[in-house]
């Protein structure tokens, strides 16, 4: 069992983290956005840095990687998640069954927070998801996680290049990823669906910090920190990119 997975730790492990993060740089968290009544559920826990949140995402990584998920007690912990959450980052991920945050980062229930949708862009829904994580939970850290042979990508790349109408649903969604899709297309990359893929992620990025919303106001203050990573489906590495 990981450390973080004993309720027991739990304040011990992110002090230690605290102390030893020498992650990414960015701003330690310096309070939380004013949603009402919420005083309670946003100061019951230490808030982390996020570079030491991002050390400990890419820490989990290499376990998965290596094949040793740590964080496999389910049961531990499940009296004191009935009580509240103070998850250390936001994932918005894709729905893909392949692809679980908290395995691919190796952390315990209430770890994590995760939004998912096909394709892994930002909508509506999606960004009020997080709006409530930042500024109920105060979680300090968003990941945009893309993977590889992503289906709702290598449908919109096929849209664009081959003009494929796609039935029901799919239309809308694959006008989500129109952007990034004609962003990497117009480089003739020599793997379109990767090069899109990877466009999908930085595009997402950006649109979190620039979408007018409580997510992007956290982001210019200090307050919350953007990553990006692409999953290799067969070797179970995220490749962290840089906008």
């Amino acid at each position: 069992m990981c450390l973080d997975c004993n309720p027991s730790t739990l304040s011990l492990s992110r002090r230690h983290l605290l102390r030893g993060s020498v992650g990414l740089s960015a701003a330690a968290m310096a309070g939380m956005l004013g949603w009402p009544g919420t005083a309670a559920a946003t100061t019951a826990a230490p808030a982390l840095a996020p570079d030491a949140v991002v050390k400990e995402l890419v820490a989990g990584n290499a376990r998965h990687v290596a094949g040793v998920q740590t964080c496999t007690d389910f049961l531990g912990n499940r009296a004191t998640l009935a009580k509240g959450q103070h998850p250390m980052a936001i994932v918005l991920g894709c729905s893909d069954s392949r692809v679980s945050p908290e395995y691919v980062f190796d952390q315990a229930p209430g770890g994590l927070f995760v939004v998912r949708v096909a394709g892994n862009f930002v909508d509506t829904d999606g960004l009020a998801s997080m709006e409530y994580a930042v500024g109920h939970l105060g979680v300090p850290v968003i990941v945009v996680l893309g993977h590889s042979a992503c289906g709702a990508v290598t449908a919109a790349v096929e849209v664009e290049q081959k003009h494929v109408s796609l039935p029901g649903h799919l239309p809308a969604l694959a006008e989500h990823l129109a952007p990034p899709v004609r962003t990497a297309l117009a480089g003739n990359p020599p793997d379109p669906v990767a090069a899109a893929i990877r466009a999908n992620v930085l595009y997402t990025m950006e649109r979190l910090k620039t979408e007018e919303s409580e997510v992007a106001e956290a982001i210019h203050a200090g307050k919350v920190t953007v990553v990006g990573g692409v999953y290799d489906l067969a070797s179970g590495t995220v490749t962290f990119v840089k906008a």
